[in-house]
C-alpha cells in the first residue's frame, strides 16, 4: 500500500505505542491527525519528543475518546483510523473500574459508529493480551478463550466484542490487533521493563511483584508495524491477529537479563502493593502470531537482547523523566 498523503486518525497518539505508529505513518507519507487527550498545557505527551520535521506534520487534534462529537469531527476526512486510545493501567483500574469501562468501551464504539457514518475504509481497532488471562494452552492462538481477570481486560474484551459486532453487523472493515507486552523508548514506569531498567540504574535493589509469571516482550517498532500491516492487507479485514515475539520468559529472568546488560546486580525483593489479587494475576502469556506471519507477513524483527539494550540506551539518556520512588500505577 502506498501511504503517500492518504488522511489517518490516530487516537491515543501521545502514547508508547501510539506514538512509534504515529512516526510510522509519517516516515511512510501519510497525513497523521493525532487524537490526544485535551489539557490546559497543550502538552502533547510523547509527541513533542518526536523529530520536528516529523511534529510539522502533524495536524494534532484534541478531545475525549467519551464525546461522541468530537470523535465524529476528528474522524472527518479520514480513510484509515488507528484507535489506540484507552486508559491501559491494570492496577488503576482495581481502583476505578467504571472510569475505565467507559473510556474502553464507550470510547471504542464513538470509533465505530464515526467510522461507520463517515465510511472510513479501515479501522484498526487495538485489543490486548491481557483479554486472554492466564494461558489454557501454550502457545496462544486467537481461538484461545477470553477471560476478564481484571477490570481493564474486562473492557477491552468487551471493546472487542463491539468491533467484531461493527463488522459482522455493518460490514465495517476493521482489524483487531492484539499485542503482547510492547516494550521499548518512551515507556512508561507502569510497565515492569522501564521499572527494572531504572531500579538497576539507579538504587541498590530491585522491588517488583510476582517474579514468577511469564510474559511474551516485543519491541516497540515491530508492534507499530504489525499494526500497519493490519491496515494494508485487504484480507486482514474482520480478523484478530496476535503481535507478540514468541518467546515467554518470567520477571525473574528478564531481570538477569538485565543484569547482564547494565553489569549491575542487586538484590531482588517482592513489594506488595505491586502484586495483583490472587485471582487477577495473568500467569502466563505466550503469543502465537503465526496467522499474522500467514496472513500479514509480520514477523518481529528485534530479539529480546537487542530490543533490551536499545532500551536501556534510551533509559540512560532519559533518566531524568522517572520520578524518584520508581512505582507508578
Amino acid at each position: 500500500m502506498n501511504w503517500n498523503g492518504v488522511p489517518v486518525l490516530v487516537t491515543g497518539a501521545a502514547g508508547f505505542i501510539g506514538s512509534h505508529v504515529t512516526e510510522l505513518l509519517v516516515r511512510r507519507g501519510a497525513r497523521v491527525r493525532p487524537f490526544v487527550r485535551y489539557n490546559s498545557t497543550r502538552n502533547l505527551g510523547w509527541l513533542a519528543h518526536l523529530d520536528p520535521a516529523i511534529q510539522q506534520e502533524l495536524d494534532v487534534v484534541a478531545g475525549d475518546l467519551g464525546d461522541a462529537e468530537a470523535v465524529l469531527q476528528a474522524a472527518q476526512g479520514m480513510e484509515v483510523i488507528f484507535h489506540l486510545g484507552a486508559m491501559i493501567s491494570i492496577p488503576y483500574s482495581y481502583a476505578h473500574p467504571r472510569e475505565v469501562v467507559e473510556t474502553n468501551l464507550i470510547g471504542t464504539l464513538n470509533i465505530l459508529t464515526a467510522a461507520r457514518d463517515l465510511g472510513v475504509r479501515r479501522v484498526i481497532h487495538t485489543s490486548t493480551s491481557e483479554v486472554y488471562g492466564t494461558a489454557r494452552f501454550v502457545p496462544i492462538d486467537e481461538n484461545h478463550p477470553l477471560q476478564g481477570q481484571s477490570p481493564y481486560s474486562a473492557s477491552k474484551i468487551g471493546a472487542d466484542k463491539l468491533a467484531e459486532s461493527f463488522f459482522c453487523s455493518y460490514e465495517l472493515p476493521v482489524v483487531t490487533v492484539r499485542p503482547f507486552n510492547a516494550y521499548g523508548p518512551r515507556q512508561s514506569l507502569r510497565a515492569v521493563i522501564p521499572t527494572i531498567l531504572v531500579q538497576a540504574l539507579t538504587r541498590d535493589r530491585i522491588q517488583l511483584g510476582d517474579l514468577s509469571t511469564k510474559r511474551d516482550f516485543t519491541y516497540v517498532v515491530d508492534t507499530a508495524a504489525g499494526f500497519v500491516r493490519a491496515a494494508e492487507v485487504d484480507e486482514a479485514v474482520g480478523e484478530v491477529f496476535n503481535i507478540g515475539s514468541g518467546r515467554e520468559i518470567t520477571i525473574g529472568d528478564l531481570v538477569e537479563e538485565v543484569f547482564s546488560i547494565t553489569g549491575r546486580r542487586l538484590p531482588v525483593e517482592q513489594e506488595a502493593k505491586r502484586l495483583r489479587p490472587t485471582r487477577s494475576e495473568v500467569r502466563r502469556l505466550w503469543a502465537d502470531s503465526s496467522k499474522a506471519a500467514r496472513i500479514l507477513g509480520w514477523r518481529p524483527q528485534v530479539d529480546l537482547r537487542e530490543g533490551l539494550e536499545r532500551t536501556l540506551a534510551w533509559v540512560n539518556d532519559h533518566l531524568d523523566r522517572f520520578p524518584g520512588d520508581n512505582y507508578v500505577v
